[in-house]
């Protein structure tokens, strides 16, 4: 176990040396790149660290990360390899980037090509800022998935065992019988026997006497409707009189006097005078007619 341990500790220290070393080369090739495209000494000190520093985050994310988050960040760490290679070797091909005699945001004659490097260049800061916070977040937010232990194992395995079926049980097979063990008589059926005792006589029970029933003709009920016997009593009769046409108009217009036009209903008359419908509505149409009368002459 501790033998084990400490390969592995020797392994990380060796990829960590490695990693230093090559960061060193390539610390060069991007700070005379980052000095083409115009940034200071101090920028053109820290463009490498953004470069590869972002190389290395998105590994250590692989690390962590699993499912889509993992493949995103093995995008994140193709995308950037791919950009450190190819401005590593552009400045093997332009000698004049050793020496910084170089032209600004000129890597290249080619102008298509020259535009190119220069997009990719500039675009690496901004795009390190991006996908290095996601890849943080991401991180961050991980949640790994438990790890099953042994009493979980267990459980599991004496589980599937108490929940087996009784179809994958063995068949039971009946033990045979000895040859000289002497078999037992078989079991003889006995009735129940009756009792010899004499029964009690029961009192014997007169039947009360039923009185016939009487059959007497009864009339067929007629489906006409029956006439009323009686009068009406006068405290059911309304003890209003009855108002003619005019002491009806006479008292609609007193009650609608102060009334609009919109509240000039027919409902409206027949609440407040207390009379039919039919009747309202000639009021209300009478009252109308008056008023447009009144507003045509005015």
């Amino acid at each position: 176990m501790n033998l084990h341990r400490k390969g592995r500790t020797a392994l990380v220290l060796a990829l960590v040396a490695v990693v230093g070393m090559a960061f060193r080369v390539s610390w060069n090739a991007l700070r005379d790149i980052a000095g083409a495209v115009g940034a200071d000494d101090t920028a053109a000190m820290l463009y490498p660290f953004v470069v590869d520093g972002l190389m290395a985050l998105a590994l250590i994310a692989t690390l962590v990360l699993a499912d889509r988050d993992r493949t995103f960040a093995l995008r994140v760490l193709g995308a950037y390899t791919v950009a450190s290679l190819v401005l590593n070797y552009v400045h093997g091909l332009v000698p004049e980037l050793h020496g910084r005699t170089v032209d600004w945001g000129r890597l290249a004659d080619w102008d298509p090509a020259n535009w190119a490097l220069v997009l990719l260049a500039t675009s690496l800061p901004v795009g390190s800022i991006y996908f290095g916070s996601d890849l943080v977040a991401k991180v961050l937010h991980h949640r790994p998935a438990p790890i099953p232990t042994a009493v979980t194992n267990a459980e599991e395995s004496t589980e599937n065992d108490t929940k087996r079926s009784t179809a994958d049980l063995p068949l039971s097979t009946p033990t045979p019988i000895p040859p000289n063990t002497a078999a037992l008589p078989r079991p003889v059926a006995v009735g129940f026997l009756k009792s010899t005792l004499p029964a009690k006589p029961l009192p014997s029970i007169a039947p009360a006497p039923v009185t016939p029933i009487e059959r007497r003709a009864v009339a067929a009920e007629s489906t006409r409707p029956r006439r009323a016997t009686g009068r009406v009593p006068a405290v059911a009769k309304s003890t209003r009189p009855k108002r003619t046409p005019d002491q009806l108009l006479a008292e609609a217009r007193e009650e609608t006097a102060d009334w609009p036009d919109a509240k000039v209903t027919g409902e409206g008359i027949r609440r407040a005078l207390r009379t039919s419908p039919a009747n309202a509505r000639s009021l209300r149409d009478t009252i109308l007619a008056e008023r447009a009368a009144k507003g045509a002459t005015a």
